[in-house]
């Protein structure tokens, strides 16, 4: 315990005495005593500071309902509501893509990052294939928390068959493309695994899962097919709003169990003067590698965190055994215990979930 303190006294030397209390460190089940890892947290937006900048505003630890104003300075553009140009996050990078088509990674929304000497990394300019397109990235996805680490890949998953694969700390750093042949990942989102160190996409529907090796040559996916099991019986009532609802699934990989999930969200438009998407429902399937995706309503003490970030698990003492939503369109938290959605609609300029960060 001494050891614990003596580190988060370190760290918090030179912060401002507001972000000391905020940045709560704890040690992790699943590193070392040498590393410390910080809580998953929420970007809520910025309060404008001038010179089109604004102090970053978090949830700190997600599922908390306390926001924090950070001394944090990020380019309010990040943050707009009316002209979003951010188009992903992976690991507490986001994305952002301008008219310019230039994909550029920066950690400015993460709270754990440099306050005075942010990073951004532009990627080469995208190369688009025949009868694709390259304006509309559907999200990206990174094989590791840094992109400036050699062996990087960072992968977007465009809306339609395109899906681009690049490392960018290598000197001649370009996009590798491949074209999907299935239609049914084409709006489907991209995750990495590390597990099968591949990165899956779950096709429309959760019935295929396509895993593609950007190391190989070979372009095409390893196929998945699932069968579902343990379906519960619900109420007509229950089905027939699921079934009214759109409909999006979502693979997330447990890092500490090594557990690989399938999430189902259910969202419907409201029927006030502002249309907004909200969760109806959710539906969580335990994969394993014979490809049966049981149903469960027991995930133990994870949490997992479903946003416009890659998504991810995390333990959490406060919200065990629940999926945190943080969409364009609301933030709610749904219970797989209680089989409940609690949650409020709002416009959110940046959803995105940063994962724990290990500081060591």
């Amino acid at each position: 315990m001494s050891l614990l303190l003596s580190r988060l006294s370190k760290i918090a030397l030179g912060k401002p005495a507001s972000v000391r209390s905020s940045l709560v460190l704890i040690l992790s089940n699943g590193f070392s005593s040498s590393a410390l890892q910080t809580h998953p947290c929420r970007i809520m937006t910025a309060r404008p500071c001038g010179e089109d900048l604004g102090k970053l505003m978090i949830m700190e630890n997600a599922t908390d309902c306390k926001v924090t104003l950070l001394e944090k300075k990020v380019p309010m553009e990040l943050v707009y509501v009316d002209e979003i140009i951010t188009v992903g996050s992976s690991h507490g990078w986001v994305a952002s893509l301008k008219d310019d088509g230039i994909l550029r990674l920066q950690d400015d929304l993460n709270p754990y990052a440099s306050y005075t000497d942010p990073k951004r990394i532009s990627l080469p300019p995208f190369v688009t294939l025949p009868r694709c397109q390259t304006q509309i990235v559907t999200n990206v996805a990174m094989s590791s928390s840094c992109p400036e680490d050699e062996n990087c890949v960072v992968a977007v998953k465009f809306l339609g068959p395109q899906l681009s694969f690049c490392r960018p700390a290598q000197s001649n750093s370009e996009w590798t493309n491949i074209k999907i042949a299935s239609p049914s990942f084409f709006s489907s989102d991209v995750m990495y695994s590390k597990k099968d160190d591949m990165f899956r996409i779950s096709g429309s529907g959760g019935h295929l899962i396509g895993s593609w090796d950007p190391r190989t040559e070979d372009h095409n996916p390893k196929i998945q097919r699932l069968r579902f099991r343990n379906l519960p019986e619900l109420p007509r009532a229950k089905r027939e709003l699921l079934d009214s609802c759109c409909r999006s699934e979502h693979l997330v990989e447990s890092r500490n169990t090594g557990e690989t999930f399938l999430v189902k969200r259910y969202k419907k438009a409201t029927t006030r003067d502002t249309v907004k998407m909200k969760t109806k429902g959710i539906m969580v399937f335990k994969l394993d590698e014979k490809g049966n995706a049981v149903y469960t309503e027991d995930i133990g003490d994870l949490c997992i965190f479903l946003s416009k970030s890659e998504p991810f698990c995390a333990s959490s003492s406060r919200f065990p055994n629940c999926v945190d939503i943080c969409d364009v369109d609301e933030l709610a938290i749904a219970s797989l215990t209680f089989d409940s959605i609690n949650g409020v609609t709002r416009t959110n300029g940046a959803p995105y979930h940063i994962p724990p960060q290990i500081i060591v």
